[in-house]
């Protein structure tokens, strides 16, 4: 009886395995007023260096910008921050960090352009500053959430207190977070996520 033939040196038994495919890369947007931690929040969670465009802060910006309650603060971001994290094998996420004084808002539409959802973080104790970037995102109807980052692992009011304030309907996730913590920042980035997916499961025909 003949034997059957001996597989052929180099062939392979079995169909090679299909590289997986890329995540899907998604943008979103950090916001917020000056010296939230818009610029700490991008680079606790990036995982390549961050690229940031931040000037020193004069005499003159002093004057201008509220340095009261970040007396250490020397630079100011002027255009955007841009960093990138890899949340699991099918999705990264951009993040660009808009500027936060009043004077570089005429960015905020090149920023925000093409993004899927925008976290807007707030000082509790400067609420006046925060309400810009939640009125654009409302007016922009682009989904987001708040954020209020705990300086110094405190927040001075209550969820439901800064819910009334910033006048943000019931809808809109309200969560607190440190900026400066890589968990922490990406757990307040998932929320922008699910607010971003449900939306878009609603727009989707029945």
């Amino acid at each position: 009886m003949d034997s059957a033939p001996s597989p052929t040196h180099g062939a392979h038994s079995a169909t090679a395995a299909e590289p997986a495919p890329p995540p899907l890369p998604v943008k979103l947007v950090i916001a917020g007023g000056f010296g939230v931690g818009k610029t700490t929040a991008v680079g606790a969670i990036s995982e390549i260096r961050p690229l940031t465009t931040e000037a020193a802060i004069t005499e003159v910006a002093a004057g201008v910008d509220d340095l009261t309650h970040t007396p250490g603060k020397t630079t100011t971001t002027v255009a955007m921050d841009f960093g990138v994290i890899t949340i699991d094998p099918t999705l990264k996420l951009y993040l660009f960090g808009t500027p936060g004084q009043d004077r570089f808002g005429f960015m905020w539409d090149d920023v925000v352009e093409g993004a899927l959802g925008g976290l807007v973080i707030v000082d509790t104790r400067r609420l006046d500053d925060c309400y810009a970037a939640v009125d654009y995102f409302e007016h922009k109807d682009i989904p987001f959430a708040v954020a209020i980052n705990a300086f110094d692992g405190e927040v001075q009011h209550e969820l439901d207190e800064v819910r009334w304030a910033l006048d943000v309907s019931e809808h809109i996730p309200l969560t607190v977070f440190d900026a400066r913590e890589t968990g922490s920042v990406r757990d307040a980035l998932l929320v922008v996520l699910d607010v971003a997916l449900d939306r878009a499961k609603a727009a989707e025909p029945a």
